[in-house]
């Protein structure tokens, strides 16, 4: 009976063991998106709005979420609330909130406004998270265009092309200079063993390497955050994106009590561009020294300036938040019509390179045949 009891009770503690193992790789794993935040933020807002003590919201959030990370941070976070820390303080703890979700729940604390707090957080990260798929879907069709007209000439010209080689061979016939480069290309991708193909696959992950360290120092950040935005029609899309999140983000934390200068300090941190994080932090510095945010920001000349007007105005009138949402709105509006706009211009466009890469390969089997036509 003992030996039972024992057995049992070491078969409890190997499943209690398994199921932390469970727990700490589903956490290790799990990524928090800005849709997940959106959601606990509006969630949270709703229930708190409803007069649901915010222990009682937690415990609930904790339930309902199905994200391993934010999960195991709301149960921490619910202990430390119910010992009597702040919330922001506690979520400070977690990686899985940013600065600029903790600072705006700091602010609705302070106030006695964090139901408010969180409905305008989930908006603005629900508009941010739409914004990013919006121009991560106008990149995807390029992307698989791209693969599929790279996978096309690979094959024709590694399957196709040689054997049309050994019937110009036979024939004796000269080849055209365009026929010829298309057989050297051919018979690169066939070498065998492959040591041309290996240097440069080598070649291009060398560079990658370079671009990668060299993107991780602050001058080389800076300078290719500053060749982006001079792309032709990408650049002008990054830069009404930025300016949009800019605009939202400053404009939300301002109008939620967060002081301007911390406002400041948390969209330089999450600008996502270093040269808009340089204007941003001089613009800081500036309104420290009593100057304007409007003419520190004309100065550095990245932001737009219909976007620098507004602002200028929104100082003088002493309406700065209301004018930077209203900028930002117009922004996420000109990035909506220029991801569409980019969609359909690109659409043709990958056609007609998928099919100027058939024909290329076309013309360069069918030249050689005009040329033995010609000598009949």
């Amino acid at each position: 009976m003992a030996g039972n009891v024992a057995k049992k009770k070491t078969q409890s503690n190997l499943e209690k063991k398994l199921e932390i193992i469970e727990e700490k790789i589903n956490i290790a794993l799990a990524s928090v998106t800005v849709k997940d935040l959106s959601i606990f933020a509006r969630q949270f807002a709703a229930m708190f709005n409803a007069g649901v003590p915010m222990i009682r919201c937690l415990r609930v959030l904790k339930e309902q979420t199905t994200n391993a990370k934010i999960k195991y941070a709301i149960k921490q976070i619910s202990g430390e609330v119910e010992e009597g820390n702040e919330l922001s303080e506690a979520m400070r703890k977690h990686s899985c909130f940013d600065e600029l979700f903790i600072s705006m729940v700091a602010a609705g604390e302070v106030g006695g406004v964090l139901d408010e707090v969180l409905d305008r957080l989930a908006v603005m990260l629900e508009k941010n998270a739409k914004t990013a798929s919006e121009i991560n879907s106008a990149m995807s069709y390029p992307k698989t265009v791209m693969f599929i007209a790279l996978a096309v000439f690979f094959g024709m010209t590694t399957f196709l092309l040689p054997t049309f080689a050994g019937i110009f061979e036979q024939i004796g016939t000269e080849l055209p200079a365009f026929t010829v480069f298309m057989l050297s290309i051919s018979e690169f991708c066939r070498t065998w063993p492959p040591i041309p193909q290996l240097i440069t696959i080598g070649v291009i992950i060398g560079l990658y390497v370079a671009y990668s360290t060299a993107y991780k120092t602050d001058q080389g950040r800076l300078f290719f955050d500053k060749l982006f935005l001079k792309l032709p029609i990408f650049g002008d899309l990054l830069e009404k994106s930025a300016v949009a999140r800019f605009c939202m983000i400053f404009g939300t934390l301002t109008r939620s009590g967060v002081p301007m200068l911390k406002s400041l300090e948390i969209v330089r941190n999450v600008a996502g561009n270093e040269a808009i994080a340089l204007s941003i932090e001089y613009a800081r510095q500036e309104i420290q020294s009593g100057g304007m945010i409007s003419l520190a920001l004309q100065e550095k000349r990245v932001f737009p300036s219909l976007a620098i007007q507004m602002m200028a105005i929104g100082e003088e009138t002493g309406e700065l938040d209301g004018m930077l949402m209203k900028v930002g709105a117009f922004y996420e509006t000109e990035v909506e019509e220029a991801v569409k706009s980019l969609s359909s211009m690109l659409e043709p466009l990958m056609i007609v390179v998928i099919g100027g890469i058939v024909a290329s390969i076309l013309m360069s089997m069918y030249l050689p045949m005009f040329a033995v036509f010609e000598n009949l």
